[in-house]
């Protein structure tokens, strides 16, 4: 069996951080600091934090004595992410965001970056939020929109598709772009206990140096790894071959760029 959605070990961390972060992430990060920099917080948290790419960009625009606690299950992406981004002001912290171990309102903010969608019981995760938000705090967080809004991702989901017809592996719809329906999202925050909700649909451009790397980033930086490698063991680089040349075909095989969507969502009480 694959291994579970959240768990990133050996070389992906590494691989994740150096493709999927500029190829995907680093638009979101960016767009959730100078949502941030406004509310001025002293104290904030994040959850789901992986490799540490919403830090090294929120870090920056935090006053010099804010402290920031960054969090995630996957204790390799947490030692990756302290190596990125080794400043005293900053704690990295091994904890699941449906049980947090901080106290009630100790923080100003709290922020997710694309991590709702792999919690198993997003209410329960979103109770907790609120709970460790002091009055007047912010959760800040993002979600993908549908596949078929985000350009490589659903390419990639094709080709595996051909692939592997009698049992296509179906992580990118399933886990990253499962959880889109605003109406949804909203019902579960209010579930939660936020009364105010605020939803942002935010599209941005994905760019890699070739469509080699963008293959590279989805096919061996996330846990598509594992669903190819489990369904045959020595067809890793012939699934990134045959992605790459999908999304090559439809983007050029330089430089390509494709669109993503994501959903960011402001919520508080």
């Amino acid at each position: 069996m694959p291994e579970p959605a959240h768990v990133f070990s050996g070389s992906i961390p590494e691989n994740y951080d150096r493709y999927m972060v500029p190829l995907i992430f680093e638009p979101y990060a960016a767009d959730l600091a100078s949502r941030v920099a406004p509310l001025a917080p002293r104290r904030v948290l994040e959850t789901a934090a992986g490799t540490g790419v919403v830090a090294r960009f929120v870090v920056p625009e935090l006053a010099p004595d804010a402290n920031y606690v960054a969090t995630d299950l996957s204790q390799p992406m947490l030692d990756f992410a302290a190596s990125a981004l080794p400043d005293a002001n900053v704690t990295w912290r091994a904890a699941d965001a449906l049980e947090l171990p901080f106290d009630d309102a100790g923080f100003d903010v709290v922020l997710c970056q694309f991590g709702a969608m792999f919690f198993p019981d997003r209410v329960r995760a979103y109770r907790e939020a609120l709970r460790v938000l002091a009055s007047g705090g912010t959760f800040l967080f993002s979600v993908w929109d549908a596949l078929d809004k985000n350009d490589f991702a659903r390419e990639v989901g094709e080709e595996l598709d051909e692939m592997f017809p009698d049992d296509p592996p179906r992580f990118m719809a399933r886990v990253p772009h499962g959880y889109h329906d605003v109406a949804r999202i909203e019902q579960d925050l209010r579930d939660a206990g936020f009364t105010r909700v605020v939803i942002d649909t935010v599209t941005a451009q994905s760019v890699a140096p070739s469509a080699l790397i963008a293959a590279t980033a989805y096919c061996q930086g996330t846990p598509v790894r594992s669903e190819i490698e489990t369904r045959d063991p020595d067809a890793l680089q012939r699934a990134t071959e045959r992605v790459a040349e999908r999304i090559a075909s439809r983007h050029g095989d330089s430089e390509v760029r494709g669109r993503i969507q994501a959903h960011v969502i402001a919520a508080s009480q």
